[in-house]
């Protein structure tokens, strides 16, 4: 049984490197650094895909849609401003849940050294 590398989640989960805990996860909003500049660590090994962000918009957009039946119907807010209101919390949401997503899938990749078209047996 190999011994697997600890990973720092919490860091991982709010944009840090996985390894050190220190440098950068994300280079632009949602998009990986080649990577960490503190550790060195290679985050183009990786490949996390889109899986999180279809669960996430799923996820996300049925409580939109329940808060906007709801707000609609109990405070009486004309439809546009509910909508408009509700699609910059969900953007914002959406934006926040992906790159902890992300950075969460990487850091699981990274514990379980996980390549792809490769099966651990």
């Amino acid at each position: 049984m190999t011994d697997k590398p600890d990973v720092d989640l919490p860091a991982a989960l709010t944009g840090k490197c996985p390894r050190c805990g220190e440098g950068k996860l994300f280079r632009t909003l949602t998009g990986f650094a080649p990577e960490c500049e503190h550790c060195g660590l290679d985050f183009e090994r990786f490949n996390v895909g889109d899986g999180a962000s279809v669960f996430l918009i799923l996820i996300l957009n049925t409580i939109g849609m329940v808060g906007v039946l709801l707000v609609h119907f109990k405070l009486g807010l004309p439809l546009w401003l509910n909508l408009a209101g509700w699609g910059v919390i969900l953007v914002g949401l959406t934006i926040l849940g992906l790159r902890a997503a992300k950075g969460l899938l990487l850091a699981l990749e990274y514990k379980n050294d996980a390549r792809v078209g490769e099966r651990k047996i």
